[in-house]
């Protein structure tokens, strides 16, 4: 079974996007910031991360920036979810490290969709 971490400030954001994935068979771990989410990667090891770009503390930025310098992670797929999906979001995403983008809000498909490419 893949396992998937979701970082997100917001409860209901989290449940969302655990709900849909545990109806798609992953293993879901939650983090409620960005040092809960390195935290929980660094434990788990998980196959997938999904993080919310705007956490208190260590955004999401901070986490993927973290995350790229640890060998362990050099291949890990890191998905952006944001809310603010503005023109160029999305390449800054990327060029951060990001390997996917999700805008909020989410479309149940899109996100089974994408955690299946990432996962491939």
């Amino acid at each position: 079974m893949k396992k998937v971490l979701v970082a997100d400030d917001k409860d209901t954001g989290r449940e969302l996007v655990r709900m849909v994935l545990e109806n798609c068979n992953y293993q879901v771990y939650e983090a409620s910031n960005g040092v809960e989410a390195l935290d929980q990667a660094r434990r788990v090891q998980p196959d997938l991360i999904i993080l919310d770009l705007h956490m208190p503390g260590l955004d999401g930025f901070g986490v993927v920036q973290e995350l790229r310098r640890d060998q362990r992670f050099a291949g890990t797929p890191v998905v952006a979810l944001t809310a603010s999906a503005m023109m160029g979001d999305r390449e800054l995403a990327l060029a951060s490290g990001f390997t996917g983008y999700i805008a909020k809000p989410i479309r149940i498909s899109a996100l089974r969709d994408e955690v299946e490419r990432m996962l491939r």
